[in-house]
């Protein structure tokens, strides 16, 4: 069976390679694909065709594609988390040397400088003073977020002789295995923002968290604190950190997202959004969303979805005498009594069973003995609650 990829941006060779050109058909022109491969397209802003069984980005944020309605047709979304969290790491550091010496205003007072070497070495001289800045160690770091990403920064900043406070509600067993024993566990966003001399964040934008870094709390901060965001701009409230900086609150402001106030703001270093731009984290990324559309493609596995349970059940050598049934469905009781039923019903014995929930959404994988009557795998698609059924 060849399964159909459409492209919507241009994906590294690297990634693309790790689908077998007798297996898929790959392309940005394709028509009806089985699924969506894509890095910044804006998936809200288009029709997604009935064929589509699966959306993979090649990246982390997954805020321009339409979760809530891919999930209502049982499409489970792909990111890749992870992947390029090297690349922001380095640029969350040096982001922090940028503020904390003052580097971008030093580097504009010398480039403007004119005259003979004498007249030049005189002026720096000079003007040197004006740019003093601090040094990292001894310095507290905020880490809020502890993910992929949130972790290097920790043990990077740890490294380098910061003290580290952390902050993830949410915080993974895995994630903690990661984590630098030094790094210490604030024991709130309160907390974290009173005791800090410089904040990075590394959350994704929900909800939740949109204006997460608002002016009460940047009031806590000690005295000329740095602020570094190179997660998504709504997570931090922008008219707040413009207002702090007149104040002389806060130092520095470094972020990834320009906009017109703040690139007319002296205190502000705004990069072109350059946190996962290296040709490493893109063939990371690349290679991580093409991963996981072949698994769950080819296997129905489940591994960094946003939206549905990871979900992974071995084939154990049962080859081509067992048919795997891959059903998405509403997390309602009694579903995986209502399918097994209908198997037994038709003399079909289950060899493995796998059923995973998350939130609103569940998933199951059955494998089965010989094959599956067309029939019954209509039956089972016509369960209230099922949203999508496959046989692999």
């Amino acid at each position: 069976m060849t399964h159909r990829i459409q492209t919507l941006n241009a994906i590294s060779p690297i990634g693309l390679g790790r689908l077998p050109r007798d297996q898929y058909d790959v392309g940005n022109d394709l028509t009806d694909p089985d699924a969506l491969l894509l890095r910044s397209a804006d998936l809200h802003s288009r029709s997604i065709p009935d064929s589509v069984l699966a959306v993979a980005r090649a990246g982390a944020g997954t805020n321009n594609i339409p979760i809530a309605d891919l999930s209502a047709r049982g499409i489970p979304v792909f990111n890749t988390p992870g992947a390029n969290a090297n690349a922001v790491k380095e640029l969350v550091l040096a982001g922090l040397l940028l503020a904390a010496r003052n580097i971008v205003p030093a580097w504009a007072f010398a480039h403007e400088l004119a005259g003979d070497d004498a007249e030049i070495n005189t002026a720096v001289e000079a003007g040197k003073k004006q740019f003093a800045g601090f040094e990292l160690p001894g310095r507290t770091l905020g880490v809020i977020g502890l993910g992929a990403i949130g972790v290097l920064v920790a043990n990077a900043a740890q490294a380098l002789g910061m003290k580290v406070l952390g902050y993830d509600p949410q915080l993974t067993v895995d994630r903690a295995w990661q984590l630098s024993a030094e790094v210490e566990q604030a024991t709130s966003l309160d907390d974290l923002f009173t005791r800090s001399d410089a904040i990075t964040v590394h959350v994704p934008l929900v909800e939740g968290t949109k204006g997460l870094v608002n002016a009460e709390r940047l009031a806590m901060m000690k005295p000329s604190p740095v602020l570094l965001n190179f997660a998504r701009g709504g997570i931090v409230d922008e008219a707040a950190v413009l207002s702090a900086l007149d104040d002389g609150r806060l130092r520095a402001y470094v972020c990834d997202f320009p906009s017109a106030s703040l690139n007319a703001h002296p205190k502000v270093v705004a990069l072109p959004h350059l946190g996962a731009s290296t040709g490493e984290a893109e063939e990371n990324c690349a290679v991580m969303a093409a991963d996981q559309l072949r698994g769950y493609l080819e296997d129905g596995t489940i591994r960094n979805s946003v939206n549905f349970p990871n979900a992974r059940l071995p084939r154990n050598g049962h080859g081509d005498t067992v048919t795997r049934l891959a059903i998405a469905n509403s997390n309602v009781p009694n579903m995986v009594g209502q399918i097994s039923t209908l198997l037994a019903g038709a003399d079909l014995n289950i060899v493995e069973l796998l059923n995973k929930s998350r939130g609103e959404l569940a998933y199951t994988l059955i494998d089965v003995e010989g094959k599956v009557p067309t029939e019954i795998v209509d039956k089972i698609r016509g369960i209230e609650g099922v949203l999508t059924t496959r046989v692999i």
